[in-house]
């Protein structure tokens, strides 16, 4: 009797272990979900307990043995993991949500009536503007600012290119900045026409400006960090990596996202100031759920549409120019080694193919050999075949942005010449290296939309289809590689694998569900899926 008793308890107190886990927050059916698991396995459902996936398989299998709080039937709708994007601007991006929009404009004439409106609207101390390209105007030279001094003859105007790496202030802001025709400037130039500076500035010729502007009040960036929060998550991004910050911006997203109001998950790349250093570095990685504090974001050179990006050759379209390497050897070295020395990833900007030689040399001194440390070279976009080696031998990691590359073919051959536009964006090439590189859209210097980088690294055409057979297609990617690219691979260029970029068991329950299923349809309706829905932690964030 006393066996049969305590048999009873022990059954008793099994089912009723066993009734506590099977209750979950969430269940997902008949949906078509890509897990992106090991095997690439396709399941039609899963379960969700306090924000990570706790069971995926079959709809029966969840069912049967899991009861759900909420459940969410998709009715064959196509789920993947939440898109990361590795490298993007997040902070910068939300801030010019305040400024003029320039992206798409086909004229400066375009640009002065944008900036006009703009500030009478906003009336504020600078006028600020982003996006412009003179690449895409019928007159392609960079422009000069004698009608900005028209315009703005008392207030400062300082509109930066669509890369970053250029910037066109008014004579306001040149005086304030103590800027003349003789101004030197290392790793930077400040552009002269007929004795005068035309207010054009190359590189690190921009910061002699940009140090002047006031900070955006912290009201502001707040209201302007949860606005870019929200438009990320339209597109499907539940994870970006910012790549270039300072101590306050940290610190501002930190406590945001521990007060609750930022869910999006982010990576940070430190901007290598002493504040930054003695803050961060010195005292060791800093993790929580939704923020990573392990790296450290340098510039080895400029970008190709501004003839900054520092090339072997001259530019082919200017004799005599070389581009920039924006900092002494021995700052890439000082930076290398307190990173190594500290555990930190490094980060590096190199377009050109002389700067990737720089930094893949730089690099090897202190890697020495394959390695698990995982540095990177971001956009990696010029490679001399002499160097791509060097990726696998040292375990760098090419860190890419595929709509670079639809942005850039109208006129990169322009710049490079008929045989070295074939060593530039040959990501199919850097992704054999190691076996994986991920992969982001580098916005605000190109448009917010993952999809646009997974139709950009499939098809490499624009929006309308050009060219019809594609650019360099040897280079594209598959669409099996794409989207780990923009998932897996990416949580994995931020040491995060193992906590999310799939829909796994015991990982982050970020997803997104969308209209189309893009590892299917025909590539021209790649761009137009449709997010439907966005979910972190099993949260949805967005819908449609």
């Amino acid at each position: 009797m006393n066996r049969i008793f305590y048999f009873i308890i022990a059954a008793t107190m099994l089912l009723s272990a066993c009734s506590d886990t099977e209750k979950v927050d969430l269940i997902v059916t008949h949906a078509k979900i890509y897990t992106v698991d090991k095997e690439f396995s396709v399941v039609e459902s899963f379960a969700v307990k306090d924000g990570k996936f706790v069971a995926v398989g079959t709809k029966d299998e969840i069912l049967s043995n899991l009861t759900a709080t909420k459940m969410l039937e998709l009715d064959g709708k196509f789920i993947y993991p939440g898109f990361i994007d590795a490298h993007s601007h997040f902070t910068g991006y939300c801030l010019t949500l305040l400024q003029a929009d320039l992206r798409g404009t086909q004229s400066f004439d375009e640009i002065l009536d944008i900036i006009t409106q703009h500030d009478k609207k906003y009336d504020a101390e600078w006028v600020l503007g982003r996006s412009w390209d003179q690449n895409n105007w019928e007159v392609k030279n960079f422009p000069v600012n004698d009608k900005l001094n028209e315009l703005f003859p008392d207030k400062p105007v300082y509109l930066r290119r669509v890369d970053g790496h250029a910037a066109i202030a008014n004579a306001k802001a040149l005086e304030m900045a103590g800027i003349t025709a003789e101004t030197q400037v290392d790793g930077g130039k400040v552009l002269v026409k007929d004795g005068k500076p035309t207010g054009v500035l190359i590189d690190n010729a921009m910061s002699l400006v940009s140090r002047l502007i006031p900070d955006v009040d912290k009201n502001q960036a707040v209201k302007a960090i949860a606005q870019g929060e929200q438009n990320c998550f339209a597109v499907g991004l539940t994870s970006v990596c910012d790549a270039g910050l300072y101590k306050n911006q940290v610190l501002l997203i930190d406590s945001l996202q521990k007060a609750g109001d930022m869910k999006l998950r982010l990576y940070a790349m430190l901007e290598p100031t002493d504040q930054n250093i003695n803050h961060f570095v010195k005292n060791g990685r800093y993790k929580t759920e939704y923020l990573n504090v392990r790296s450290i974001k340098l510039y080895a050179d400029g970008a190709l549409g501004s003839r900054g990006a520092a090339l072997l050759e001259p530019y082919a379209d200017e004799p005599g120019n070389y581009g920039l390497i924006v900092e002494p050897f021995e700052f890439y070295h000082t930076m290398c080694k307190l990173a190594y020395d500290n555990n930190y990833q490094v980060c590096t900007h190199a377009i050109g193919d002389s700067a990737n030689r720089v930094m893949l040399n730089i690099y090897a001194q202190y890697l020495k050999r394959k390695n698990g440390r995982r540095w990177r070279i971001e956009h990696a976009q010029i490679i001399h075949p002499d160097e791509l080696h060097k990726f696998r031998k040292y375990s760098i990691v090419p860190s890419i942005q595929s709509t670079h590359c639809t942005s850039d073919m109208y006129w990169a051959d322009e710049r490079l010449g008929e045989e070295r536009i074939k060593n530039a964006y040959i990501y199919k090439q850097l992704m054999e290296q190691n076996g994986w590189l991920p992969n982001g859209t580098d916005f605000p210097v190109e448009k917010i939309d993952p999809l646009l980088t997974f139709y950009a690294s499939v098809a490499r055409k624009d929006l309308d289809g050009y060219p019809e057979d594609g650019f360099q297609t040897e280079n594209a990617l598959s669409r099996e590689e794409t989207l780990k690219s923009m998932t897996i691979w990416a949580a994995k260029a931020a040491f995060e694998e193992n906590e999310k970029g799939s829909i796994e068991p015991g990982k982050m329950a970020d997803f997104v569900v969308l209209e189309k299923d893009i590892m299917k349809i025909p590539e021209n309706e790649l761009p137009k899926a449709n997010v439907q829905y966005t979910f972190i932690d099993g949260e949805m964030v967005y819908k449609d």
